[in-house]
């Protein structure tokens, strides 16, 4: 929806509105007409969403499906999530019920309570903000329940998390393709699980190349633009400073193009920039971001799929942990040094007129 919104010149929202045939929505005709022409020139592909939900058969009655979530407000990366968890039910003939907890355990296990109550409840998915290992709350343990973003010590329930080491992999490989040896790497708070397998994935990429690691060339942020900023900074201020820079993320890549914009650096001529998560913003920056996709709608349909499959459909599968691929999304800020050479201008002879 982000290229149909681009290419017709109008918000996403705008593009979601006029697709799903929104009731309600203020959209002129002539933004309608737009939106479709650009829908056909792209050949995007969807599935309107049914006004109805499609028909239950058989004997079963159950079309509830419980997710929890501890945080929803404070990132995009939930949000998107739960729209692919709501799209899955929906189609599968089964309504979301979302609640948040703040990770607070006594709200956690009030709202587990109630959802069992019901006896319309097919599962409960069980969510984390941020991809980490959780201590399954009790009142869970004889619940169709699937986890989301986060796993358990024990693997007692099925799981999908993100292939963060293949992500981080994937990033720095591109780097590596486009030419660059010395490739800087922003990270962010080091103690947490994307932090960490990112940057395992960014070094088995330069081993692969045979290329070695050098701690001078990766420094700790903390996700935020500023970091960012100051980070690359700090990495051009070396004596041997990198000719991409790596960042965990697309906020502080968005300050890693601001500092070196304000160093008087052109992107990707000088210095390649690669982001991650493929937030919207990515589009929008100078140069458009490469990125590397953060698969949050995708684990929501998954989550809810298998749920589905298996309480509904009787499809149970062995508990697992299944790691969706990060995938790498092409912009303008990375280019190879070929192409750059390429387009460079041809230096001015001494004594000579430009």
């Amino acid at each position: 929806m982000t290229d149909v919104a681009k290419a017709a010149g109008v918000s996403q929202s705008s593009v979601s509105l006029v697709l799903n045939n929104m009731t309600g929505a203020r959209i002129s005709e002539a933004t309608r007409r737009r939106v479709w022409e650009a829908v056909r020139q792209i050949g995007y592909q969807f599935e309107p969403r049914r006004q109805e939900p499609p028909p239950v058969t058989g004997p079963v009655t159950r079309n509830l499906i419980g997710y929890l979530v501890d945080e929803i407000s404070t990132s995009v990366h939930p949000a998107v999530t739960i729209d692919g968890a709501r799209d899955a039910a929906w189609e599968h003939g089964c309504v979301l019920a979302v609640s948040t907890t703040r990770g607070n355990a006594e709200l956690e296990e009030a709202t587990i309570r109630s959802l069992v109550a019901n006896p319309a409840l097919v599962g409960i998915v069980y969510s984390t903000i941020f991809t980490r290992k959780v201590a399954v709350p009790a009142v869970m343990a004889d619940v169709p329940a699937v986890l989301l973003n986060c796993y358990a010590a024990d693997r007692a329930f099925p799981s999908v998390v993100p292939g963060e080491v293949t992500g981080g992999h994937t990033a720095t490989a591109r780097l590596i393709q486009a030419g660059h040896t010395r490739i800087g790497f922003i990270n962010g708070e080091p103690w947490m699980d994307a932090a960490r397998d990112r940057f395992k994935g960014y070094r088995q990429a330069l081993a692969t190349a045979d290329l070695p690691f050098d701690p001078a060339l990766v420094r700790d942020g903390d996700w935020a633009p500023t970091s960012g900023y100051e980070q690359t900074r700090s990495l051009m201020a070396e004596p041997r400073p990198p000719t991409a820079i790596f960042c965990a993320n697309d906020l502080m890549a968005v300050g890693c193009l601001e500092a070196l914009r304000d160093l008087g650096l052109q992107i990707p001529r000088d210095v390649a920039v690669m982001g991650y998560d493929d937030q919207e913003m990515a589009q929008h920056t100078r140069p458009p971001l490469t990125t590397v996709l953060l698969p949050n709608y995708e684990m929501g349909r998954w989550a809810v799929e298998h749920l589905i499959s298996d309480v509904i459909h009787g499809h149970a599968s062995r508990l697992l942990q299944v790691k969706l691929d990060c995938p790498l999304v092409e912009r303008g800020s990375v280019r190879s040094l070929v192409e750059e050479e390429a387009v460079r201008p041809a230096p001015v002879p001494a004594g000579g007129s430009a």
